[in-house]
C-alpha cells in the first residue's frame, strides 16, 4: 500500500521565455484551492490525499495538466468547478472524469 491513497501533481511551471506554460492558467491558486478543499472533506493527510506542486510535466500544449498516482490519470481543467468534479468524482468516489481526461 502507498503512503497516499491518491498523490496529485499539479504543474505549476512558469517558462521564462514566455512559451504556454500552465501556471499562465492559474493553476498555483486551483492546486491551493484543491488542497484547501480536501481539507475542508477531511480527505487530506496520510493514508488518503496530498496535494504538491510540479515542476513543468511536459505537456504544455494540453494544460493545465494534474497527474494522480497511483493511477497515472492525466487531466486537464480550467476553473474550481473542474477542480470540485475531479475531487468529488476520482478521489471521493475512484472513478476518473472522463471529460477531463489526457490521453
Amino acid at each position: 500500500m502507498s503512503f497516499y491513497q491518491y498523490h496529485l501533481f499539479f504543474c505549476v511551471n512558469q517558462r521564462e521565455d514566455g512559451g504556454r506554460c500552465c501556471q499562465e492558467c492559474n493553476a498555483d491558486a486551483l492546486r491551493s484551492y484543491a488542497k484547501k478543499r480536501c481539507k475542508e472533506l477531511g480527505i487530506h493527510g496520510h493514508g488518503q490525499v496530498r496535494i504538491n506542486s510540479a515542476g513543468c510535466l511536459n505537456r504544455c500544449s494540453e494544460g493545465p495538466v494534474v497527474v494522480v498516482y497511483p493511477e497515472e490519470t492525466w487531466y486537464t481543467y480550467v476553473d474550481r468547478a473542474d477542480i470540485d468534479e475531479i475531487i468529488d468524482q476520482h478521489l471521493l468516489h475512484g472513478r476518473p472524469v472522463k471529460r477531463l481526461r489526457l490521453g
